[in-house]
């Protein structure tokens, strides 16, 4: 027997459409690549968002069309997010920190036939273009005035010229909830990126959950700043979830250096932040250099990598809100788990919060998590068992795009991450290490995680890195790499000895190296793979 039930399908536009109802006032404000903040409300991105969807629809866009965007977080970002995908078409969000020729092969892979750009890429877009098989109508994300001066002889299209030339009556077509809407590619540390198809259902759903309470805790009284690009897992979902809530949205544009994030915080009053660590460095050390303190945030989600008990105690300090640590992937939409307390937490010592923190999260309804060792079978949530991660949920990803038989896919049904990790009693998740990076020494693992986190607990420390170095005897032994705070200096073995007073013996650092800078990916992450080749590259020239 089946329920009596409305059955109305869940799709994108209808957060909009209910944002503009209800919340029309509600601003979005945008701090422009052009220069100036924006600002307008819900009822009036609707309106934007319908005549060019409109316009899409002129320049012959289709439903299942792939249509692309080299873009930061903006107000004409966020219109397109709605456009492209209530009209049936799917929004392909291009990394522009990826190299330019793979940028060139997802949009070839994504066959894409629309690219909407900042001006801030029109160099790029200009020598890469010509080199997308697919792409037939390019489209300056500005207006006429700040247009790029090569335009007519490539025949770009200008974004607010299509808006002008049309209207806002439009009536948004009736979409199956299971229609593809978005596609966003893996930053491809391993090989060339793959591409991870998001649905309607599947994103209103992963919107939902990042709204409830022991999630991202939304309202209309919050004002969200996404420190996340949109061209990353679509800002972490925020983007769907503010105007599902009627909160305040501020999309910071290009600009996401330490200065330029507390200034804008300041003065949007924003309450939620989120965003990986390396951003959150540089909040901290700016507010540290300065002085300052921010007064008005609640929370701050940290993902994309594990932070530090150091760094989520300046975050804590300097920002005023407290840190909710989050794990998730491109392939999981991305929220996975959330650092939320339990009730039994009240009254706990601060210590004692600090080392739930350092955890990245408990589970939330949609998505289901288990750990399996090597023998392929699940082991016990007892927080010491360490295996393999795996996923599965109604916005985690069954398949990559266009690309079949991929290993990551179990055949029970299940993701697996990549990531090694134990789950605890209460349901909390503690990644030891990606699967890739851990260190085998003598037989036994070292968490390169583990190290990290010693190593900045060193009050000189701003960022560390942990590899596995080749070694005759043990196979491998840990190296780590370290870049210091603004103004600070430290000697290596002091650090050496530092994190060899928090660690097992044996897994002390053979080596530790002072580093101007890591090597950070599209994503804001250390790229590991890049520091081992370095690394390897002068014994390889020597041979």
């Amino acid at each position: 027997m089946l329920a009596l039930m409305m059955d109305r399908p869940l799709t994108l536009p209808s957060i909009l459409e209910h944002a503009a109802l209800y919340h029309g006032d509600r601003e979005v404000v945008t701090r422009t690549v052009e220069g100036p903040i924006h600002r307008y409300g819900y009822r009036d991105a609707l309106a934007r968002a319908k005549r060019m969807a409109k316009a899409l629809l002129a320049l012959g866009v289709k439903p299942g069309d792939r249509v692309a965007t080299l873009a930061w977080s903006t107000h004409r970002h966020f219109e397109l997010y709605f456009a492209v995908t209530g009209i049936g078409a799917i929004l392909h969000t291009i990394n522009p920190r990826l190299h330019d020729d793979q940028i060139v092969w997802v949009a070839d892979h994504a066959e894409d036939s629309v690219l909407l750009f900042d001006i801030t890429f029109s160099d790029q877009v200009r020598e890469l273009a010509p080199r997308m098989k697919t792409v037939r109508t390019l489209v300056a994300m500005t207006d006429a005035e700040h247009a790029p001066s090569w335009r007519d002889e490539a025949g770009v299209m200008v974004y607010e010229d299509l808006l002008a030339a049309q209207t806002a009556d439009f009536a948004w077509p009736d979409l199956d909830e299971k229609q593809a809407s978005g596609l966003c590619y893996t930053s491809g540390t391993t090989g060339n990126p793959k591409g991870v198809l998001y649905g309607h259902r599947s994103t209103v759903l992963h919107a939902l959950a990042l709204a409830l309470p022991d999630a991202f805790d939304l309202s209309a009284r919050d004002v969200v700043m996404p420190c996340a690009q949109m061209y990353h897992a679509n800002a972490w979902c925020t983007p769907y979830a503010a105007p599902l809530v009627g909160a305040k949205l501020v999309l910071p544009g290009r600009a996401l250096d330490g200065a330029s994030i507390s200034e804008l915080i300041a003065a949007e009053d924003v309450t939620f932040l989120l965003g990986v660590p390396t951003i959150w460095v540089g909040v901290a050390d700016h507010l540290d250099q300065t002085g300052g303190r921010l007064t008005s945030v609640r929370t701050i989600a940290i993902g994309g990598s594990a932070p530090t008990a150091a760094l989520i105690s300046r975050i804590e300090a300097r920002l005023g809100g407290k840190v909710r640590q989050i794990w998730g992937m491109t392939e999981t939409s991305p929220l996975g788990v959330i650092n939320t307390p339990l009730p039994t937490h009240a009254g706990e010592s601060a210590e004692a919060t600090l080392q739930r923190k350092l955890k990245q999260g408990r589970g939330l309804w949609g998505v289901e998590l288990r750990i399996v060792g090597e023998d392929g079978r699940e082991l016990p949530r007892d927080g010491k068992s360490s295996g393999a991660l795996q996923v599965r949920g109604p916005w985690v990803s069954s398949a990559y795009f266009k690309q079949d038989g991929a290993q990551a896919f179990t055949d029970d049904g299940w993701f697996d991450t990549g990531d090694i990790a134990t789950l605890d009693p209460e349901g909390y998740l503690r990644l030891t290490d990606r699967a890739k990076d851990v260190i085998k020494s003598g037989g036994e693992w070292i968490s390169t995680l583990d190290l990290e986190e010693a190593a900045c607990s060193h009050p000189a420390v701003a960022m560390a890195a942990a590899v596995g170095m080749p070694h005759p005897k043990w196979d491998e032994r840990p190296l780590l790499l370290v870049t210091l705070r603004p103004g600070q200096t430290a000697d290596p073995e002091a650090v050496r000895a530092h994190v060899g007073a928090r660690v097992a013996k044996w897994w002390t650092p053979d080596e530790v190296r002072i580093v101007d800078e890591l090597p950070i990916g599209p994503t804001g992450k250390v790229l590991k793979r890049e520091l081992r080749d370095r690394l390897a590259a002068p014994a390889d020239a020597s041979t």
